[in-house]
């Protein structure tokens, strides 16, 4: 298995997404983009593509991990307040701060939706996962769709070439299996073609196992490692849900179970350690990007990303 340490994305990496990115801050015709409304971001998706979008909300929530703020983001949001949790945004806190906008996801937010629209007027995201939905849908919101489609062209020149060296790499066998496995202190997930993860790898041309195409969600939780057949793929990407110490001992159990060193991606040396907040938390076009970069670094050879 390779053991290389989990990636932290560089300062380098995320000034350059930003420089391309932000070259479309003009219009054509030479004069800047209408400035922006107060926007208030909700869900960690939201955050990640206004931050993207060159767009500095007045207001955020609390990261799922890294607390207060994912470190890939912490310096684009210094000194930005939060109000509290994603599950429980404070609406006092958001009030006092009067913001044009408030963005939201159905999922996390329908309850206090109309409490919320007394507030400001609410963009509401039906799927956290589709992050390039949640870019073009906060970037015509923010008046920054000049921004969104650079974000975008880019976004798609880097998959092209990077599915153009997955397929030399993998020549003879494209495209392979992939699973994307969390590792947590009593439990796997296996996370599905409809996560954040998958939309990712399936743009990138991977292929999914009969149960992964078959399931429908978000993933599948393996409550036991009997059940490690169902997530048997040729490549796995893996990542620890947290540094405790439950998480390090359920990983190493793993390692050596029998029934995993029957799968073939560990008998065949294909599996990968990646960042878990960019691939299961990050849920935006930053965070997309910077799987990539884990990909580009694991998979291709000679790879600096």
């Amino acid at each position: 298995m390779t053991n290389r340490p989990l990636h932290q994305p560089t300062r380098r990496r995320l000034l350059r997404l930003a420089a391309g990115w932000l070259a479309g801050s003009v219009i054509a015709s030479g004069r800047a983009q209408t400035i922006s409304p107060r926007v208030v971001t909700l869900f960690q998706g939201a955050t990640d593509s206004a931050v993207a979008l060159g767009v500095t909300p007045v207001a955020v929530v609390d990261s799922w991990s890294e607390k207060p703020t994912y470190k890939y983001l912490r310096q684009a949001l210094q000194g930005v307040p939060h109000v509290g949790l994603e599950t429980q945004p404070s609406l006092e806190h958001i009030a006092l701060l009067q913001p044009d906008l408030i963005v939201v996801s159905r999922f996390r937010h329908q309850r206090i939706a109309p409490l919320l629209q007394q507030i400001a007027p609410l963009v509401m995201l039906d799927n956290v996962f589709e992050f390039k939905q949640t870019l073009s849908v906060t970037a015509a919101a923010l008046h920054r769709q000049a921004q969104a489609e650079v974000c975008l062209q880019q976004w798609q020149q880097r998959v092209a070439n990077l599915r153009s060296q997955l397929q030399q790499r993998f020549a003879g066998h494209w495209p392979p299996t992939v699973s994307v496995l969390d590792i947590r202190e009593d439990h796997i997930r296996s996370y599905l073609p409809g996560s954040f993860p998958g939309w990712v790898l399936s743009e990138l041309g991977f292929g999914w196992n009969t149960t992964a195409q078959t399931t429908q969600g978000v993933s599948i939780k393996l409550s036991g490692k009997e059940s490690l057949p169902i997530v048997n793929a040729d490549i796995f990407f893996v990542f620890l849900r947290s540094e405790s110490a439950g998480v390090q001992r359920n990983y190493h159990s793993l390692l050596q179970h029998p029934l995993w060193l029957q799968l073939r991606a560990p008998q065949q040396q294909q599996v990968w350690l990646v960042n878990g907040v960019v691939w299961s938390l990050s849920g935006g076009i930053l965070g997309a990007n910077l799987m990539l970069d884990d990909i580009e670094r694991q998979v291709i050879p000679g790879t600096t990303a």
